[in-house]
């Protein structure tokens, strides 16, 4: 067996094996981008650590970790806009997630529109040349 071949083997690139390393206290973070499984469009960008990833893996909905209140967020929970996964992909070196989700409710992001509804995507706004933001999402 020759050097190349042996690495190919042990590598996270090359491996059926999940080799997600969420760190010897299962609390390290790994982004995680959510994008509609129909549309491709990018939801948001989230992180999860172990316990969010096997929540959700086992309810079917994205679970992820927040940072700025330091607990598990299921999206969706408390306004109706949940993630129903459709699929899971992980990235070549095993150290970021692609959800591919069916939003379930009106929106995906927390911000409002004027009319009161949630925007579609967390991504709604564009800079402009000039640093200001527009609005790209009616």
């Amino acid at each position: 067996m020759t050097k190349f071949y042996k690495f190919i083997i042990m590598s996270k690139e090359y491996t059926n094996e999940l080799l997600l390393d969420f760190g010897p206290d299962g609390k390290q973070l790994i982004p995680v981008v959510t994008q509609d499984f129909h549309t491709k469009e990018v939801l948001i960008l989230a992180f999860v650590n172990k316990e969010a990833f096997e929540e959700t893996r086992r309810s079917g909905y994205a679970t992820y970790w927040s940072r700025s209140r330091n607990e598990l967020w299921k999206k969706g929970m408390t306004s109706g806009d949940m993630l129903k996964i459709e699929e899971i992909r992980i990235n070549c070196e095993q150290n970021s997630l692609l959800y591919l989700v069916t939003p379930m409710g009106k929106g995906a992001c927390h911000a409002k529109k004027e009319n009161g509804m949630p925007y579609k995507s967390c991504y709604y706004r564009r800079i402009n040349p000039d640093n200001t933001l527009q609005i790209v999402e009616k």
